[in-house]
């Protein structure tokens, strides 16, 4: 399984994520489970996780793609967004690493993403930052 083989309902809510700047996306491939595929992806705040979250349904719902069932309140560490054949897994990284979701599907097949770019300003700021005594 590679990035370019995802189906495109998955890319869709991949580069969503991406777009709210989720940090450690995964989709995993299941087989023989309820779903055929997890993308798992964090958040560094609720706010944060919120925004993914809303992202995916409105990238998904323009697709065309209803959304079956939502879980997580307000606030949550986690939250999920179950499309049918596939579930979006959005957490804090305390929750990620409590569910470790990775390890309970450990033989599945995997593609991470890479982080999202930072724009150059930030980038130069970090620098700037790291040379400071």
């Amino acid at each position: 399984m590679t990035h370019s083989s995802l189906r495109p309902e998955i890319r869709s809510a991949v580069e969503a994520a991406q777009d709210k700047q989720a940090v450690d996306i995964t989709v995993l491939k299941l087989v023989g489970a309820f779903a055929d595929y997890f993308l798992l992806a964090s958040g560094s705040s609720q706010p944060q996780i919120k925004a993914i979250s809303e992202a995916i349904e409105e990238r998904l719902r323009r697709d065309g793609l209803r959304l079956t069932h939502r879980e997580g309140k307000p606030g949550a560490e986690w939250v999920l967004l179950d499309y049918g054949d596939f579930v979006v897994h959005i957490f804090s990284e305390r929750a990620r690493q409590y569910y470790d979701l990775e390890r309970l599907w450990r033989t599945a097949e995997r593609v991470d993403f890479p982080p999202p770019a930072r724009p150059p300003e930030q980038r130069a700021q970090s620098e700037s930052d790291a040379t400071q005594p």
